[in-house]
């Protein structure tokens, strides 16, 4: 039996995965990958499982990935860790610090990405990247997408949950229901709603992929 690992950040997300799912191991963090990081690794150190998964609704980028498309991760990107400096943003990695994160399961991503589709959604795949405050600018969402052009989400858990899991030596994934645009902030443009019911069908496919029989 494959046992996933789900991490969300807030209740409402768990609650929508597990709207239409039974058997699913769903855990509330809280917001940004230090708080996904300490709540995952706590459960991983204490029970075996067979993937971690980043889940929740996010912002994505357009019109790669449109609000009700979800977006399954080639790549978890620490965004904003790094140093500033007059000549921009130096990512962690030039600075010769780069984090021991492994990238997201591919034969994992790929199962869930066409589990996904066959269940009716609209699956896009590219990076996903984690930010510790969210983007409301036009001028930020380009700087991004100019370092990360494969960019499809954005989310504030994904890094914390794939730093626990590398240190369980455990694949993973992100998945991201895209509820809103990346760009200037308009709160009366998101679709939070729409995002979980999205949502809903996520939980409902992760619990089918890992019934006992499925392999």
């Amino acid at each position: 039996m494959y046992e996933f690992l789900l991490a969300t950040a807030v209740g409402a997300e768990r609650d929508a995965l597990q709207r239409h799912a039974d058997g699913l191991t769903v855990i509330v963090t809280g917001a940004g990958p230090a708080a996904a990081a300490t709540g995952a690794a706590w459960v991983l150190a204490s029970e075996p499982y067979k993937l971690a998964v980043s889940v929740g609704i996010g912002g994505g980028f357009a019109p790669r990935a449109p609000i009700g498309s979800v977006v399954v991760s080639t790549r978890v990107v620490a965004a904003d860790l790094g140093a500033d400096s007059p000549e921009g943003f130096l990512p962690i990695e030039e600075l010769g610090f780069a984090p021991r994160v492994e990238q997201p399961d591919e034969a994992w991503a790929a199962r869930i990405g066409t589990a996904l589709s066959t269940a009716g959604l609209n699956v896009v795949t590219g990076a996903v990247l984690t930010v510790t405050t969210v983007t409301g600018t036009a001028e930020r969402t380009a700087e991004l997408l100019a370092r990360h052009p494969d960019a499809a989400a954005e989310g504030m858990e994904g890094f914390g949950v794939a730093s626990a899991a590398t240190m369980a030596e455990l694949p993973f994934v992100e998945i991201r229901a895209i509820s809103n645009v990346v760009g200037p902030r308009d709160r009366e443009s998101w679709r939070i709603g729409e995002a979980l019911d999205v949502l809903a069908t996520v939980g409902q496919t992760l619990a089918a992929l890992q019934a006992p029989g499925v392999a």
